[in-house]
């Protein structure tokens, strides 16, 4: 069997842990080389057991902090990965976070931490890629991991929804902007998926009971779910999709009622 992503450069933010770790150990089983972003020195173990992963797969690695709420930090990941490669051919946009609060109590802080990494981050480091990719006139593919909320209402995340749905809309936009340059952009949301972040929903028995009555396959989602339709994405398959957000939620956005 070929590898669908043989010899590619492929840099994961918020690649230690969750989706962007599955992602990355998934795309270097397909014969790529990856450049992993890590926020923090706490996130830094986490990283060098991807980067072992990736290396046993007879892949490279390469791990670079960057913190991409800074304009700085983003434009230092992409030189940095630029330095190491040579190149790169696919970003994926995957680092994020979610904060709980009522639209209420929600403070300037919040709405920041959320923005920041969410949307601002994500925005900037594709501009960043956008540029190394237009200046080296290479094809190339950005893959966004959105989230379901970008259609479905999520109270008490109205900060976070509201980042998903902005990414939405520059996924559809830059897919226009960027056709002329051989590059293209999808996202992928995911729905319910069992990773760290849904660590409470996890260990909340009546909550999950609730949500898998919503969903039709009457199952959390997996890494893995969401790491195959990103290889596809990544691949030649899909060299006539741009603009477009694959749901990956076993069904929950069609079916999903409030309790």
């Amino acid at each position: 069997m070929v590898a669908r992503l043989k010899d590619k450069i492929a840099l994961v933010t918020g690649g230690s842990q969750g989706i962007g770790r599955d992602i990355a150990l998934t795309f270097a089983g397909e014969g790529a080389d990856l450049v992993i972003d890590y926020r923090s020195e706490r996130d830094l173990p986490m990283a060098e057991e991807v980067k072992a992963g990736i290396e046993k797969l007879g892949r490279r690695c390469f791990l670079v902090q960057a913190d991409l709420s800074s304009l700085s930090e983003i434009d230092q990941l992409i030189k940095t990965t630029v330095a190491d490669t040579g190149r790169i051919d696919i970003l994926v946009n995957n680092a994020g976070l979610e904060k709980r609060a009522s639209f209420w109590d929600i403070t300037e802080s919040d709405f920041d931490l959320v923005f920041n990494v969410d949307l601002k981050g994500l925005f900037f480091t594709t501009q960043a890629f956008v540029r190394e990719a237009m200046k080296q006139k290479y094809p190339a593919k950005i893959i966004n991991i959105s989230s379901v909320h970008e259609e479905l209402p999520f109270p008490h995340f109205t900060a976070y929804c509201v980042s998903k749905g902005g990414v939405k809309m520059m996924t559809r936009n830059l897919a226009i902007e960027l056709a002329p340059y051989g590059i293209t952009i999808n996202s992928i949301a995911p729905g319910a998926i069992e990773t760290p972040i849904n660590k409470a929903l996890l260990n909340d028995k009546a909550k999950l009971e609730s949500l898998l009555a919503n969903i039709p396959l009457a199952r959390l989602g997996q890494p893995k779910d969401v790491s195959g339709v990103a290889v596809f994405l990544a691949s030649s398959d899909s060299d006539y999709m741009t603009g477009t957000t694959v749901f990956v939620d076993g069904g929950l956005l069609w079916n999903y009622q409030e309790q």
